[in-house]
């Protein structure tokens, strides 16, 4: 088969009836061919990842069909085996070969299977999903130690416990799937429920937009920790461009001066680089070459976002903008507003 875009799923806000349903993982999207002696792994975009997963390889070999596409997940497990560990991934991506050879001994990712596109000479992309599932467990066992057979149920009660208890283990909510659906690559036909709660965070800073000096790019978020220190934890960015420029021109009167940097709460940063735009001072997990200079604020703005859940101190992803709130002090924007899940192990999960 040629390269092969996954199929993707849209985000609905509550689980629907009458599905297939599945843990939603958090890793890498992948897509495995192997052919006999040789695998290649496609990224969601299509591009090989091959090389960054060594052990993926490896456990393709091992415990794959000889002749197979394979629709799956590659995670990494947490140093005490109790959930997912995302930023292990991170490090997998553009080091040199000798540095990817150490994490995959150190820090092995494993393969979570659940689709299979095509084995032996067979597509498999036009059976219903159901059809499909039933020839990914004849053909897989999937108990690892390299590769594991996702959980699937059509008792949307399981499905929902599934959603509150596997947060635990670091997953990130439940995807459903028409039993009746055929593959299709690239299009948004399965659904993902995922959770959603709010936070109030400190404006602490802005980045300017690449398009445009007088607008702003993202807002920069923090929380206090428990020493009273604000902690970098993400930031929120999604605004049309008019508004982008009105909060660029409501913002400046909170611009800390070069003369003060030293009294903003990331104030090394900001006296690293001697100007109004000091940088990393909340630094970028997914490129390391991204600019990351910053215009400090000071921490007197509260602003509401929604989050679906935290990776370590930091928002998993881009927080999305709710709204501002006068009402509240920045000082009572704390880490123990934030819901906490219930911790649940991982090998439960695989299990």
């Amino acid at each position: 088969m040629p390269p092969v875009k996954p199929m993707l799923a849209k985000s609905v806000p509550t689980i629907p009836a009458g599905q297939s349903y599945e843990p939603k993982w958090d890793g890498f999207r992948a897509i495995v061919f192997r052919d006999g002696d040789e695998v290649e792994i496609g990224s969601r975009n299509t591009k090989p990842i091959t090389r960054y997963f060594p052990e993926v390889v490896a456990a393709a070999l091992r415990e794959l069909p000889e002749r197979c596409v394979v629709d799956g997940e590659i995670v990494i497990a947490s140093a005490d085996g109790s959930g997912l560990d995302f930023e292990a991934l991170l490090q997998r991506i553009h080091p040199a070969d000798s540095r990817v050879q150490l994490l995959a001994r150190e820090t092995p990712a494993v393969l979570v299977a659940f689709d299979l596109l095509a084995v032996d000479d067979e597509d498999l992309t036009g059976l219903p999903f159901a059809d499909r599932r039933a020839q990914l467990e004849q053909v897989l066992p999937g108990g690892g130690p390299g590769v594991y057979l996702t959980r699937v149920t059509t008792d949307a009660d399981e499905a929902a416990e599934w959603f509150e208890q596997f947060e635990g283990a670091g997953l990130d909510g439940v995807v459903a799937k028409d039993p009746a659906s055929r593959y299709q690559p690239d299009k948004r036909v399965m659904a993902k429920i995922k959770h959603t709660r709010t936070a109030d965070c400190v404006v602490a800073g802005y980045r300017v937009h690449k398009q445009a000096d007088d607008a702003v790019g993202s807002l920069l978020l923090g929380l206090y920790d428990d020493d009273g220190r604000l902690a970098s934890v993400g930031v929120t960015s999604s605004f049309p461009m008019a508004r982008r420029k009105e909060l660029f021109a409501e913002l400046q009167p909170l611009v800390v001066g070069p003369d003060d940097l030293g009294e903003h709460p990331w104030s090394e940063a900001a006296q690293a680089s001697g100007s109004r735009t000091p940088t990393e001072a909340a630094g970028s997990r997914w490129n390391s070459g991204k600019d990351l200079s910053f215009v400090p604020l000071r921490p007197e703005r509260v602003v509401e976002v929604r989050y679906d859940h935290m990776e370590g101190v930091r928002f998993r992803h881009t927080a999305q903008f709710e709204r501002w709130r006068p009402d509240r002090e920045p000082e009572s924007c704390t880490y123990a507003q934030l819901e906490v899940p219930v911790r649940f192990d991982l090998a439960d999960v695989l299990g």
